[in-house]
């Protein structure tokens, strides 16, 4: 017969606290939280007419590389556009003014994220300011269904046709 004691009881219990507290963190970690560090954020606002799976939360990357998030998604009563607020590190606080902005997807399922493209402007977006060159969301699967329905070209109903039918309707003339 085994005899437990308290150091035995305690360890096994600290170990499952720190598998537990390990787990934790990796999943914080995966969803690009970031544990209330790196305060003091850099904000930008960008303008989409189709933000597609958008998120807030979401990565915003230049060059692939993640330099902040989607901090809120808003709707403009007004004209009906998304409002995207980007949270940015801000050691990126000197992007160009004529920064453009896209929403991509990582591979053909994978999360969607914003993309910045830096100008040559030599005057500095401020916190606070808008992006004013943006470019919507694309969605895959009405392209798909665009291109799927519509037969590939322009003469999908070619067999259907008579001889003819291309031609202007015109009433008899009296």
């Amino acid at each position: 017969m085994a005899i437990r004691g308290p150091r035995l009881e305690f360890s096994v219990g600290a170990f499952l606290l720190l598998a537990l507290a390990s787990l934790l963190v990796l999943a914080v970690a995966s969803t690009n939280q970031r544990f209330g560090m790196g305060g003091g954020d850099y904000v930008l606002k960008a303008r989409f007419t189709q933000i597609g799976q958008l998120r807030a939360q979401a990565p915003v990357k230049v060059g692939g590389v993640t330099i902040g998030q989607v901090a809120d998604i808003q709707l403009d009563p007004v004209k009906y556009d998304s409002i995207v607020t980007l949270a940015l590190d801000n050691k990126f606080k000197d992007l160009p003014a004529d920064t453009s902005a896209g929403i991509f997807t990582s591979g053909l399922l994978g999360e969607s994220y914003i993309g910045l493209q830096p100008g040559g402007d030599p005057e500095p977006l401020k916190s606070g300011d808008e992006i004013v060159f943006t470019q919507p969301a694309v969605d895959l699967i009405q392209l798909v269904g665009k291109y799927m329905f519509s037969g590939g070209g322009n003469n999908a109903g070619a067999a259907n046709e008579t001889p003819g039918a291309d031609a202007p309707a015109t009433e008899p003339q009296p």
